[in-house]
């Protein structure tokens, strides 16, 4: 069977020149005689493959020296707990809602301490940013958390929000690696890599290591301290070995690429299409405000629920799979992640035209 066009929403579609890399080493790597995943992760073999994965991160991103990069299990629930647990120093923290993970953040941070919920979009189904340029960001607040890509709604933050001089903290688990980033502008970057970087399983932690302390939320586990990591080199424990190798590589193909400005053109370009056609539509529309539309979730609908169940079947069964919108949602939703060739999002729109000009009722 040939491959399809996964349009998932993560775990995603992954670079076709790294899964046959990775299965041409799947017995033996580099000479080892082992496959990775059977190598121990206090070897000198996986230890380069760890820092040479964090080595082409920091190049990538052009992550300053006084960033910690950190390779970490427990996915987006553990980091809801995490920064707070860390960061909250005064007690006090702002979240801004765009969509059901910056909810589920901000209900686990308020387990410990004040926290606020000061700008949201839940009101018109979180399909739009809020305005974010004059925030009522209290005194005392130890950060300021965004998420700055929407998975399930499809918006984006194109711009940071003003936080007053406070810390900004962002899950970019969606957008991850899909642009250029000045780092300098977060104390806090974090994402699951499963959406735009590799198998799941990673999560990512850059972090401004003044942020990195002792002094945490009395009741923190150790594994849920970031300096426990920090001071490790992420091998406190065992850490998931080859998820860490393929994402090494997912690294060194974007490198191959062009680098992030390449990829932000290319996923330009990619999502364009795709809206585009939304746009000019008589049976498809967007659901997302369109300045604030993610170039990497691209939620649409037809706006009767049999039609979009009609449509989702007849694309799986043309190759087009994994285009059912989120439970919360309904409707189709199609992720563009750096890895999704621009053919895929030519061929899925040529395939809409064609299910537009049999469905379509006229008006």
């Amino acid at each position: 069977m040939s491959r399809v066009y996964n349009f998932s929403a993560g775990p995603a579609v992954l670079p076709e020149e790294v899964l046959k890399e990775a299965a041409t080493e799947m017995l033996d790597y580099r000479g080892s005689g082992m496959s990775v995943m059977e190598m121990s992760h206090r070897s000198k073999v996986f230890e380069e493959i760890l820092h040479e994965a964090e080595r082409d991160l920091r190049d990538l991103m052009g992550i300053p020296d006084h960033y910690k990069v950190l390779f970490l299990q427990g996915g987006g629930n553990t980091q809801f707990a995490m920064i707070p647990m860390n960061l909250m120093k005064n007690g006090t923290a702002d979240y801004i809602v765009t969509g059901q993970w910056a909810k589920k953040a901000y209900e686990e941070a308020k387990k410990y301490g004040n926290v606020k919920c000061i700008a949201s979009s839940a009101d018109q189904t979180y399909s739009y940013i809020p305005d974010c340029s004059d925030l009522p960001v209290d005194e005392d607040a130890d950060y300021v958390y965004i998420c700055q890509n929407n998975t399930i709604y499809g918006t984006l933050f194109h711009e940071l929000p003003d936080t007053k001089g406070k810390t900004l903290v962002a899950d970019v688990s969606s957008c991850f690696l899909s642009e250029p980033v000045d780092v300098e502008k977060y104390g806090v970057i974090w994402g699951g890599v499963q959406k735009n970087v590799g198998p799941a399983g990673v999560t990512i932690v850059i972090i401004r290591e003044d942020l990195i302390r002792d002094d945490v939320y009395p009741a923190t586990p150790t594994m849920l301290k970031y300096k426990t990591h920090a001071d490790a080199d992420s091998l406190y424990n065992t850490p998931p070995c080859y998820n860490i190798y393929i994402c090494g590589k997912v690294f060194k193909w974007l490198k191959a690429m062009g680098g992030l400005e390449a990829m932000k053109a290319r996923n330009e370009e990619k999502a364009k299409i795709l809206y585009d056609y939304l746009d000019g539509s008589r049976l498809f529309k967007g659901t997302v405000r369109k300045e604030d539309r993610s170039l990497m979730n691209v939620p649409f609908v037809t706006g009767d629920q049999e039609l979009d169940a009609l449509f989702i079947k007849e694309a799986t069964a043309a190759g087009f799979v994994n285009l059912k919108g989120h439970r919360t949602v309904g409707g189709m939703r199609a992720s563009l992640y750096n890895a999704m060739p621009k053919e895929g999002v030519e061929k899925l729109v040529a395939f809409m035209r064609d299910f537009e000009a049999a469905h379509r009722q006229e008006g």
